[in-house]
């Protein structure tokens, strides 16, 4: 524990005594003038001018004096009510249980990490956190690669594509977009926005773009990235990244493959090493299962050297691999650093479910989501409803989007299952929207059987039909 001196303790009750009493301050309490500025200059960085708004300098370097350690919140939690002890909701207030594909539910501990008191962004405590933080990415996306480098950057998961056009595409290139559903057709607007060329391989509603037609694609052109969306949050559908990077491997090495994982990281396998991928873009608040507000990447070696080899500058300043690559290799090191002020908030809670997500195998978690995603979907035909994504290989494990029957509409369903407690999400694919509901199903309420999220909202669909005027099979 810090422990003042007495001089210095005689000095601050002085000050207290004449701020709030408005007394004196006693002239024996008072250092004299060289005094007082040594005392001030103590606090202030003794080395070498640095050029603060750079990328490749510490913003005010810091000891490990100058920070208090870094201990836990201690505070009591607060007695959870009779009400959400029967729910099942642990310390939070009582609430509808979020089933959408993302924002999910929040384990408590995560939400504690939240309140966490302010810290210095670049004082050593915060910098051991952030860089532990990010070498849990490393084995969350499974990469022991050292030449490949997350980023944790504030901004939701859109900010990745920014990324992506803004460093490893230039004005001009050529880009193909698989497309599973509205996200491709977004990621492919930005890349327009920077001049990129891109090329949309589309699949019907519901399908993705077959191999055949993917490799046809890479010979009759030559594109610097091959895109594709993991799991299309407005479709269901999930691609197979294995296979895909293959293939691109074998018919254009040279083209770089980059994921959309914002909808599967946490509940889908992703093998970066093994699977030969150049970079995964991510969001904080889906299956990883923290709060919003984080973009989460992963950029192998090849992708940060063709960075590297640019003939033009980044085509962004806050998006900029050149800004924030020395940032995130300092904080990994644990040295201070600065570009942009991080949210210590966040990346605390960022660490807190990273942490209980590595507490087990991962070959163990996917196999939870994909045991109870077959569980859902087995009940979902049961009710004699359709999904988007028919065969059995597109469908993630995730999430769940399920067509209306015929004559029950999104009006009809949604508000009902919000007051039974449940909250599910509209359609969000422009040529079906009207016409279907997604079912989010990843991270502490698949993880955590005790809270019976998911029954709570099987049981809440099934009545919610029956009360729209479909009669379920019997």
């Amino acid at each position: 524990m810090y422990k003042l001196s007495e001089r210095k303790h005689d000095v601050i009750v002085a000050l207290l005594r004449q701020h709030f009493f408005r007394l004196p301050l006693p002239i024996s309490t008072l250092a004299p003038p060289r005094a007082r500025l040594s005392l001030i200059s103590r606090h202030l960085h003794q080395g070498p001018p640095l050029e603060i708004n750079t990328p490749f300098s510490s913003e005010r370097l810091s000891s490990q004096e100058d920070d208090l350690p870094y201990t836990p919140l201690t505070r009591p939690p607060p007695k959870p009510s009779e009400d959400s002890r029967k729910n099942n909701m642990s310390n939070q207030p009582e609430h509808p249980t979020l089933l959408i594909p993302g924002p999910i539910e929040f384990d408590d501990e995560v939400l504690q990490s939240m309140s966490h008191y302010s810290q210095s962004h670049v004082g050593a405590p915060f910098v051991a956190t952030f860089g532990e933080t990010l070498t849990l990415l490393r084995q969350l996306m499974q990469t022991s690669e050292p030449a490949s480098q997350p980023f944790v950057v504030s901004g939701s998961g859109t900010l990745g594509w920014d990324f992506v056009a803004a460093n490893l595409a230039e004005k001009g290139d050529e880009v193909l977009v698989l497309h599973t559903g509205y996200f491709a057709d977004s990621f492919a607007d930005c890349f327009e926005t920077y001049g990129v060329r891109a090329t949309q391989l589309k699949a019907p509603v519901g399908d993705r773009p077959q191999l055949p037609e993917v490799e046809k694609a890479l010979k009759e052109k030559k594109y610097k990235l091959i895109t594709v969306t993991h799991v299309d949050t407005s479709t269901g559908v999930l691609s197979e990244v294995k296979a895909l990077s293959e293939l691109v491997h074998r018919v254009s090495p040279e083209t770089l493959v980059i994921v959309d994982g914002v909808c599967s990281v946490g509940s889908e396998d992703i093998q970066f090493d093994n699977w030969g991928v150049d970079a995964v873009l991510t969001a904080s608040q889906k299956a990883i299962g923290s709060p919003a507000g984080l973009c989460i990447m992963m950029y192998s070696g090849r992708a940060i050297e063709s960075f590297k080899n640019r003939k033009t500058p980044p085509a962004s300043y806050f998006a900029s691999i050149k800004n924030w690559l020395p940032i995130m290799q300092n904080y990994e090191a644990k040295k201070p650093s600065y570009f942009a002020t991080p949210s210590p908030q966040l990346i605390h809670a960022l660490h807190t479910t990273l942490t209980q997500v590595l507490a087990r195998p991962l070959s163990e978690r996917f196999a939870i989501h994909r045991e109870t995603s077959q569980r859902i979907k087995s009940t979902i035909d049961s009710y004699g409803l359709k999904q988007l994504a028919t065969k059995p290989e597109n469908q993630a494990n995730g999430m769940t989007a399920i067509y209306l029957p015929e004559g029950v509409k999104i009006p009809d369903i949604l508000p009902n299952l919000l007051k039974k407690g449940v909250i599910f999400a509209g359609g969000l694919h422009k040529e079906v929207a009207t016409k279907y509901i997604r079912f989010g199903h990843m991270g502490v309420s698949v993880m955590d059987p005790s809270r019976k999220d998911i029954e709570k909202a099987l049981e809440a669909l099934k009545e919610g039909l029956g009360e729209a005027g479909y009669n379920i099979p019997s």
